[in-house]
């Protein structure tokens, strides 16, 4: 079973993607288009209100410049 997604691992992993979009220069739009998702999904994500799995995580990462792997080493260094 899933933690609550207000859970405070989630509110840092919240943080962390939202933080890597604007890092990327991008609007939610603009992410959300190269995920294929629509912008709205992309928006509840960063508000809490939807999960995000690993396979978006990792796209979400990449079209934001960063390699997967040292995002992971940031959250864990944040506690999650």
């Amino acid at each position: 079973m899933l933690p609550s997604i207000h859970h405070p691992r989630y509110v840092v992993l919240r943080t962390h993607l939202r933080a890597l979009r604007r890092a990327a220069g991008l609007t939610q739009t603009q992410l959300a288009e190269r995920l294929s998702i629509d912008q709205s999904y992309l928006s509840k994500i960063e508000r809490g209100e939807r999960y995000v799995d690993i396979l978006l995580y990792l796209d979400w990462c990449r079209h934001c410049g960063i390699e997967p792997n040292h995002a992971v080493s940031e959250l864990i260094d944040a506690g999650v």
